[in-house]
This record gives structure tokens, C-alpha cells and sequence, in this order.
């Protein structure tokens, strides 16, 4: 099926299969990426190009449509951009530009070859801070354990003095990863940071810590979370007034606020859920992408290189 016979309708399809889907659950959309490419080359290599966008575009599955948006843009498109002859583009059987003429539609070919290597970096990128989240989580899991420390022993002063602490290794935290997580950022649309930052954030809002001994959460302790810029501040005031008329109240909300943060940032990092299941499904997707590479670029085309998404600079070649 030639590119210019691809019906409006086929196209619609596609783009209501891969946009539709973002709110499916977590493990659907952290291995979704990987799945799409694996289908795209499959279906690539047994069908025909047509069948391909038909069935093997539809049935994928990713945290952010518009890469897939703009390709199936560029199928629709006749014109092919030029490219200079580069050192990679001695491989066998392709043009001068990068393309395999040999095959009935060497265009769309080499544009699934591009998405290929935005999706490589893409990968990379993101599995790289998702990593570094990863470690600061576990911070914060330690960190929240400092605070079982404040017993009735403990000076007002003092117990001041470690929530202020813990507010500002909060804040370090929030602030690490906010740019990633801001649209185009690497984390954006990424579910597991997503969830790890408000995980964090609902425990510390959590009305249910010292509600035995009349403590409405950390938020009587003047402990709070903006919810614009998510970051936590201390109300000195309000956290005096609490140690002057509930110390015991306080120091209970505190413990157990304590372990239940712990405890939040512990399932966050476990195997089987968000974080973990991210890092693996990224890291089968870029062992399958660089081990078949090569033999991809022959078949399809270069492609055209990826760019950076922190420094929007070319990539480095593979």
C-alpha cells in the first residue's frame, strides 16, 4: 500500500489508539515505548508498509504521543529533506541522504528510523534521572527516619531545629527534579515520577499522624506543602503554640509521621512498582534498540540523528 493511499480514516485511527491511552494504568504506560518500537519493526519486517501503520502503530502504547504524532505527519508527507553524506552513511545497500531505495517506501522507512533514535535518547535521558530520583527517594526515606529521634526528652528548640531540617532536604528534593519534570523536561508525563512526587507530598499533608493524642497531622506543627510551589515551610509560630499546649501530641505525630514517610518512600522504590518497573522496561528498550541498531539502520535508513532533550544538541553517534 502506497504512503499517498493511507486513508484519513487509517490515520484517525491510529492517532485515537496512541492519544487515547494515557490514562491507562502505570505498568501499561511504562512499558508502552518499548512495546511500540518492538511492534514497528516487527510488522516492518513481515508486512507491508501499509499493514505496518495499520496494525503496528495502532497497538502501541507511550507516555507522550507526539513523537508518534509527528511521524505519522511525515508519512502523509511526499517531499524527502536532504541530508550530507556522513561517515555512518557507508553502510551497505543506502543513498547518499541516509535512505534504503530498495525498499517500495524508503521515506517512511527512514522517518521510523529518526523516531527510533529520538526514542533511544529519550530513553537514555530519561533513565538516567529517573535513576538519580531513584537514590533520592531512598534519601528521603532516611532522612524521615531521623525524625524518630524527637522523643519528650527532645527541646522545643531542638525539634524545631529537625523539622526545619527535614523541610529543606525536602525542598532540595522538589527542587532536583522540578525542571525534568516541567513540560518537554525528561520526567514529563513520566508516571513514576509523577507518583513519587505526590506520594511524598500527600504524606506529608497527612491529617492522620498524632490523631490519637489530638494532633490533626504535621500541619498543626506548622509543617505545610504549598500546593503552587510544592514546597514545604515551617510556621514557627504555629509549631510553638502545638509544643506549649500538646507536646506529647506533637512528639507522636512526628514519630509517626516519621515511619509512614519512611515507609511512602520505601514501596516507592520496591520492585514491582512504579520507579523499578520504569527502569526496567527503559532498560530492555535501549538493550533491544542497541543491539539491533545496526542492523535496523540497514534495513531502514539512518534516520535522522536525535537530539539532546537537555542540551537540544545532536546526540552523540551510537
Amino acid at each position: 500500500m502506497a504512503v499517498s493511499n493511507i486513508t484519513n480514516v487509517n490515520l484517525n485511527q491510529v492517532l485515537a489508539n496512541l492519544g487515547g491511552k494515557r490514562d491507562q494504568a502505570a505498568t501499561a504506560r511504562a512499558g508502552g515505548s518499548y512495546s511500540e518500537i518492538a511492534l514497528q519493526v516487527a510488522g516492518f519486517q513481515t508486512q507491508t508498509l501499509g499493514s505496518l501503520i495499520n496494525s503496528a502503530f495502532a497497538t502501541g502504547t507511550k507516555d507522550r504521543a507526539s513523537g508518534v504524532d509527528a511521524l505519522l505527519t511525515t508519512l502523509n508527507a511526499a517531499a524527502t529533506r536532504p541530508t550530507s553524506p556522513t561517515a555512518e552513511q557507508a553502510i551497505a545497500g543506502l543513498s547518499p541522504t541516509g535512505r534504503n531505495n530498495a525498499l517500495f517506501a524508503p521515506e517512511p522507512a527512514y522517518q521510523m528510523m529518526s523516531f527510533i533514535n529520538t526514542q533511544e535518547v529519550a530513553f537514555e535521558a530519561q533513565f538516567a534521572e529517573l535513576s538519580q530520583m531513584r537514590s533520592a527517594v531512598a534519601d528521603m526515606q532516611q532522612n524521615a527516619r531521623s525524625l524518630n529521634g524527637i522523643t519528650n526528652a527532645s527541646s522545643n528548640a531542638n525539634i524545631k531545629a529537625q523539622l526545619q531540617t527535614f523541610a529543606e532536604q525536602y525542598n532540595d528534593w522538589v527542587r532536583r527534579f522540578d525542571a525534568a519534570m516541567q513540560d518537554g523536561g525528561v520526567l514529563a508525563d513520566v508516571q513514576a515520577a509523577q507518583v513519587a512526587r505526590h506520594e511524598l507530598a500527600q504524606s506529608i499533608g497527612s491529617i492522620f499522624n498524632g490523631a490519637r493524642q489530638g494532633v490533626h497531622g504535621l500541619g498543626d506543627l506548622g509543617l505545610t506543602v504549598d500546593p503552587v510551589s510544592r514546597l514545604a515551610t515551617v510556621d514557627s509560630a504555629r509549631l510553638d503554640a502545638t509544643l506549649t499546649s500538646n507536646k506529647e501530641g506533637a512528639i507522636l505525630a512526628v514519630q509517626e509521621f516519621s515511619a509512614n514517610f519512611a515507609r511512602s518512600a520505601e514501596l516507592l522504590n520496591t520492585d514491582g512498582n512504579f520507579i523499578k518497573n520504569r527502569l526496567d522496561n527503559l532498560g530492555r528498550a535501549m538493550a533491544y534498540i542497541g543491539e539491533n541498531k545496526p542492523a535496523l539502520q540497514a534495513e531502514f535508513g539512518l534516520g535522522d540523528p536525535a537530539r539532546s532533550k537537555r542540551s537540544n544538541q545532536p546526540a552523540s553517534p551510537a
